[in-house]
Parts: C-alpha cells; sequence; structure tokens
C-alpha cells in the first residue's frame, strides 16, 4: 500500500492559540482511518488543512506519487486531485431528484461552457445506477432529495462524493442522529469505500468506530497522542487520561 498522504511537522495558531501542534499523520491507498479526540483537539481543523480551508504557520502537506505539496493548491484544485469532503450537516440539492443530485456530481469536464452542453451519456447514466446501488438509494432515484431521511440524505452525499472518483475521502460525524440501522448501513457503505480509496473518518462515536475496525488515530490538543486499533489506543493511559478528564 502506497502513502497517498503525508502531513508532517505541521503547525497552526489562531491568536495565539495552537489548534494543531507540530502534527504529523499518513495514510495508504487504500486505507480506512478513524481519527478521534476530545472537543477542540484539532480534528476539524486538520481536515481544513488537507482540504486548504486553512493554510498551516508550518509544515508539510505532500499528496500522491508526485509528491506534490497540497498547500501550494487551492482548495478547488485540491478537490479535483482527488480530495473528497463531507461535512456532519449534509449538504445535498434538496429540490432535484436523487438522480439528479448524482448527476451533477458526475466527475465531468467543468468549464463554463461544458455545464450548458452538458449531455447526458449512457455511461453517466451507468455510473449513477451503480452509485445508486452502492448507497442503496436505487428505489429512491426518483424522489427529491429534500425528502429523504437524514440518514439517506448522508449517503446521498457520501455517493455525490463517490461521483467524483476520489482518491480520499474525509467524512466528518457520520453516525450523528441515525438510526441503529441506518448506522449499520452507513458503516457497510464506509468500508466498502475504503476497499477503492482512502478514507478517513471523524467520530465521537466509540460504538461506531469499533464497527469500522480500522486503524484508530488520537489527537489531542492539536497533536497525535496514541495510534492503532482501538483496544490498543483505548488501553492507553494518556489516551484514558484525556477522554476521563483525570
Amino acid at each position: 500500500m502506497s502513502t497517498l498522504l503525508e502531513v508532517s511537522g505541521v503547525t497552526v495558531s489562531f491568536d495565539g492559540f495552537r489548534a494543531i501542534n507540530n502534527l504529523s499523520f499518513q495514510i495508504g491507498e487504500p486505507e480506512l482511518r478513524a481519527v478521534i479526540g476530545p472537543n477542540g483537539a484539532g480534528k476539524t481543523t486538520f481536515m481544513d488543512i488537507i482540504t486548504g480551508k486553512t493554510k498551516p504557520d508550518e509544515g508539510r502537506v505532500i499528496w500522491g506519487e508526485k509528491s506534490v505539496s497540497l498547500l501550494d493548491m487551492s482548495e478547488s484544485a485540491i478537490a479535483r486531485a482527488g480530495v473528497g469532503r463531507k461535512f456532519q450537516k449534509p449538504t445535498v440539492f434538496e429540490d432535484q431528484t436523487v438522480r439528479e443530485n448524482l448527476a451533477m456530481a458526475l466527475k465531468n469536464p467543468r468549464g463554463p461552457f461544458d455545464v450548458l452542453w452538458y449531455k447526458k451519456t449512457a455511461q453517466g447514466a451507468e455510473k449513477i445506477e451503480e452509485i445508486a446501488d452502492e448507497i442503496g438509494l436505487t428505489d429512491a432515484l426518483t424522489r427529491c432529495a429534500g425528502d429523504l431521511s437524514h440518514g439517506q440524505k448522508q449517503w446521498l452525499e457520501i455517493g455525490m462524493l463517490l461521483a467524483q472518483d476520489p482518491r480520499l475521502l474525509l467524512i466528518d460525524e457520520p453516525a450523528a442522529g441515525m438510526t441503529p440501522t441506518e448506522r449499520e448501513h452507513t458503516t457497510d457503505l464506509i468500508k466498502r469505500a475504503a476497499r477503492t480509496c482512502a478514507v478517513v473518518v471523524i467520530e465521537h462515536d466509540m460504538e461506531f468506530v469499533r464497527r469500522l475496525e480500522c486503524k484508530v488515530t488520537v489527537l489531542h490538543e492539536g497533536a497525535v497522542l496514541a495510534e492503532g486499533s482501538l483496544d490498543h489506543v483505548t488501553k492507553n493511559k494518556d489516551v484514558i487520561d484525556v477522554y476521563l478528564g483525570r
């Protein structure tokens, strides 16, 4: 498994507060990783740095076989390079159908005229069917996205990211607000996605993390506190102190 993303010695301060403190992290392709940590551990800032939303004060963020620096790239260029991010609150086009949402997300030329002259292709239609099947929304393709349940909207958004053929998926708290059945489906969906690309899941829910059965990175005060299986990190004295506030 080759390294897809390598973050090394990254530090970010906001008004004198160190949100990220000499953080180093790497993930291969394909690989599934869960990132956990108490509130204020730097989890969101970590994602912001990878997606170009926040520029660090120091450190390196290296991407892909050609070892390009993501720090020199704009947010849109990073997205085009294959980094997809799903925020906690689903952002789908509520007035459009599930099919239309997926069609808009497909990896097509994105110039001003390409959008005007966009034609439905058999290939595109096939890809949409494939993704709908993958996310479990085949029966809902003609439904308005606004009519879906909270869990289904989350799946649709993951599907929209998958439509862009990402190499790295960043998913923020996917289990929040879901029913037990929805959470189970979400676990399966994430595990399947991680067979073809790198997936980083930020999650508070330990039961959900356990079901992902993957390596876990624990962040605390903007740095990696521990790394390994969930059993390994939850037995770590420092992790216990941080989580239980001893």
